[in-house]
């Protein structure tokens, strides 16, 4: 019988949001139809969508709050156990960056939005929150900080809360094992915000409908050009970047091709389509990363600490999305603030994997924290958010698997001889021990057991 703190296979469940998927399809589709049908009527469909996003901003302060103290916990518990941990986290903050500077250059080069020009009527909500927005630094440093700890968490201002979130977190750090205790009411507080938040994500088909047919009606066609600009180019961009970036660095790290990664991990990108989730995966790839040669404590820390700190999909998603609704709505970001939203989202963007949403959340929270006039073009992309997931999450499952032979092979704990056999098909993994449980059945391998140490 295994150890039930042994990582456990992904039962079949049935899950209902494949139901809600098909849903924000249809609406999609039917706002699509009234936009072209009846464009003056679609137009004032636009507070269906702003009311939408307006419950994503409800949740953007508190999702925050517990990823980032959350998170910078996982950072402690991952430093502690030294030069892995190290390693680890050093490799997720550079390739983070890379991916969102990727998703930035792409943005600038493709420019998805451009010629959209959403009418001012669509435009006027954020308009009004952009009013008086301009302020000194000064002005702007102060603001950051909050009138009191709970303030940040009610009045909606990203920045203050992820200032007190990253003071509460050291804090808490500093504490030692007494604030252990508030960091697990922490996990609890998190897990009742996204149990809101997928409750919320119901409404989503309302939300899609409402934004969709709105900027169909306002722009015609060039709405539907626009949104298919942005897909293709995010998927083309994701590919290139598993592909050239992690295959070249892979390549020469280890000499390993990013296609034999690819192909050993087959079934698991099959799981991940089929749930738009890379999570669904985390058991499987623990087993098979540990199958391939890497050691058990290397494996241990660095795949459940990437699905925090290492989302590269993700990363890419968040800054072509901000540059698609800045263009649309004919407000494009300057280099400064595109430099200031990387920063904040190389932040941000921590532990948002895994929940239905949570990408919708973040980039809200990107968007009102330089841009709060933009955060109802989070709209427009509600209806293609589902496609578009897909690419992330392959994306962050490929950067994790990529990730953790890397740092194996940093630390001298990669087995490259039982890698070979294991591409090559003489080891193969063993499916029916690890749905037994036994996520370690492929660790006696035909070669060591032939050849026993002398």
């Amino acid at each position: 019988m295994s150890s039930p703190t042994e990582p456990r296979p992904t039962p079949v469940r049935n899950d209902r949001t494949h139901f809600l998927y098909i849903a924000v399809i249809v609406a999609v589709l039917l706002g699509i139809g009234v936009g072209f049908l009846f464009p003056d009527v679609a137009v004032e469909l636009k507070p269906l969508g702003t009311g939408f996003v307006n419950l994503i901003k409800m949740l953007i302060s508190p999702i925050i709050f517990c990823t980032l103290v959350l998170g910078i916990g996982s950072v402690r518990q991952a430093a502690s156990v030294g030069k892995v941990g190290g390693l680890a986290l050093g490799y997720f903050l550079v390739m983070s960056t890379v991916a969102l500077a990727i998703g930035l250059v792409v943005g600038n080069l493709v420019q998805p939005g451009s010629g959209l020009n959403l009418t001012d009527k669509l435009r006027e909500a954020g308009q009004k929150q952009a009013a008086g927005a301009h302020e000194s630094t000064t002005d702007f440093i102060l603001g950051i900080i909050p009138k009191s700890l709970l303030s940040s968490l009610t009045e909606g201002e990203v920045l203050q809360t992820v200032l007190v979130a990253l003071l509460v977190g050291f804090a808490l750090q500093a504490m030692g094992s007494k604030g252990q205790p508030i960091l697990t009411g922490i996990g609890h507080i998190q897990r009742l915000v996204f149990k809101i938040l997928s409750m919320i994500m119901w409404t989503a088909p309302v939300g899609a409908f409402g934004a969709i047919a709105a900027v169909v009606g306002a722009t015609g066609a060039d709405a539907l050009v626009s949104l298919g600009k942005i897909m293709l180019a995010f998927y083309l961009t994701c590919l290139l970047f598993v592909v050239v970036v992690l295959g070249t660095i892979l390549r020469l790290v280890t000499g390993i091709s990013i296609f034999q990664l690819l192909r050993y991990l087959g079934r698991e990108f099959l799981l991940i389509v089929s749930s738009s989730s890379s999570e669904t995966a985390l058991p499987r790839l623990i087993g098979k990363m540990e199958h391939l040669g890497i050691d058990k404590s290397v494996v241990g820390i660095t795949v459940p600490t990437g699905y925090s700190f290492n989302l590269d999909g993700t990363a890419i998603y968040l800054t072509m999305a901000s540059l698609f609704i800045a263009e649309a709505m004919d407000t494009p970001f300057t280099v400064g603030q595109q430099i200031s939203l990387l920063l904040f989202m190389i932040v941000a963007s921590k532990g948002a994997a895994g929940v239905t949403g949570a990408g919708l959340a973040t980039l809200a929270g990107g968007l009102q924290s330089h841009r709060p006039e933009l955060v109802d073009g989070v709209g427009l992309i509600v209806g293609i958010d589902r496609f578009m997931s897909e690419a992330r999450a392959l994306t962050n499952f490929a950067g994790n698997a990529v990730a953790t032979v890397l740092v194996g092979h940093w630390v001298g704990e990669f087995d490259k001889e039982q890698a070979r056999q294991v591409f090559a098909g003489e080891d193969p993994f063993d499916e029916v021990a690890f749905a037994a449980g036994d996520t370690h059945a492929g660790d006696v391998h035909p070669t060591a057991a032939s050849h026993p140490a002398g």
